[in-house]
C-alpha cells in the first residue's frame, strides 16, 4: 500500500516539475510574504507586539487567500486531467486503489505547498530579524502559521480532488474551482458581515455567526492564527471575532477539515467512470 501510493507521488512531483508547479509557488509565496513584511511591520509600537507577530498577522491575511487558491490551481484537474487525456482508464488497470491515488497525489501537492510556504514565510523571517533582532521572539507564532498553513492547502486540495471528480472536464473544473475560492474565500465573509449588521446583535450575530465562521476552513485558520499570535488589533473585520471563540474550537476544525475533504474527494472519486 506504501509503495503503491509513493509511486503515485512521485509521479505527480515529476509531473508538477515539468509544470513549473514548483517554482511557481514558491515565487508566489516569497514576492507577495516580502511585501507583506515590508508593509505590515510599521504599526508594531502602537500595539506592543513584536514585530515578527505583527507580519505574522498579515501573512494570515494572504494565507488565507493564496494559500487556497493555490492548492486549488495544482488539484482542480487532478482526476479531469486523467480522464480527458485518456490516462485515468490505464490508472486504474494497476493494482492501486482509488483512495490511494488520492492520497498519493495529495502527498505530492502538500510537499509542493510546504516548500513555497517554508519559502515564503522564511523570506519574511529572514528580512524582519535582520532588521529587528527582537523580532526573534515571534518564530513560535511563524510555526504556528506554516503548519496551519499546510493544513489549509490539504484542505483545498481534497476540495479541488472533489471538484475534478464531478466536474470530469478540465474546463468544467477549473470554473467549480475559481467559484468555490470566490464563495469560501471572498464572498462568505461579506455575507456574515452583512447578515451580522442586518441582525443588529440578535440570534444570528450570538449564535450562528460563531458556527458559521468555524463551518469555513479558511476562517477557522484565521481565527486560530490571530488569537494565538495575539496580534487581533492588527486586522479588521470578521478576524476581529477571533476573540469570542475558544481557540480549541478554531483548531479543531482546522485539524479535522483536512481529513474531511479527503472524504469527500474519495466518494466522488468512486462514481467517476474510467
Amino acid at each position: 500500500m506504501i509503495a503503491r501510493i509513493l509511486a503515485t507521488a512521485t509521479t505527480e512531483l515529476h509531473i508538477a516539475r515539468r509544470n513549473r508547479w514548483v517554482l511557481i509557488a514558491a515565487l508566489l509565496m516569497v514576492v507577495f510574504s516580502l511585501v507583506l513584511s515590508a508593509a505590515g511591520s510599521a504599526p508594531t509600537g502602537a500595539l506592543g507586539a513584536d514585530r515578527l507577530s505583527v507580519v505574522v498577522a498579515s501573512l494570515t491575511s494572504l494565507s488565507v487567500y493564496l494559500v487556497p487558491l493555490v492548492a486549488l490551481l495544482m488539484s482542480f484537474d487532478a482526476v479531469a486531467g486523467e480522464v480527458e487525456r485518456g490516462t485515468l482508464p490505464l490508472l486504474l488497470t494497476y493494482p492501486v486503489a482509488r483512495w490511494e491515488v488520492l492520497v498519493g497525489k495529495l502527498l505530492a501537492h502538500t510537499a509542493i505547498l510546504m516548500v513555497a510556504i517554508v519559502a515564503g514565510y522564511g523570506a519574511a523571517a529572514a528580512v524582519t530579524i535582520a532588521a529587528d533582532p527582537a523580532a526573534a521572539s515571534g518564530l513560535r507564532a511563524l510555526w504556528r502559521l506554516t503548519w496551519t498553513s499546510v493544513l489549509l492547502g490539504a484542505t483545498f486540495l481534497g476540495i479541488g480532488y472533489a471538484l475534478s471528480s464531478l466536474a470530469r472536464r478540465v474546463s468544467g473544473a477549473a470554473g467549480l474551482a475559481i467559484g468555490l475560492w470566490l464563495g469560501l474565500v471572498v464572498l462568505y465573509d461579506l455575507g456574515l458581515l452583512a447578515a451580522v449588521v442586518a441582525d443588529d446583535g440578535g440570534t444570528f450575530t450570538t449564535k450562528v455567526f460563531p458556527i458559521a465562521l468555524l463551518a469555513n476552513p479558511a476562517d477557522a485558520f484565521r481565527l486560530f492564527n490571530l488569537t494565538a499570535a495575539q496580534a487581533t488589533a492588527a486586522v479588521s473585520g470578521v478576524g476581529s471575532a477571533a476573540n469570542a471563540i475558544p481557540q480549541w474550537q478554531s483548531l479543531t476544525s482546522i485539524l479535522l477539515w483536512p481529513l474531511v475533504a479527503l472524504l469527500l474527494a474519495a466518494l466522488t472519486f468512486r462514481k467517476v467512470e474510467p
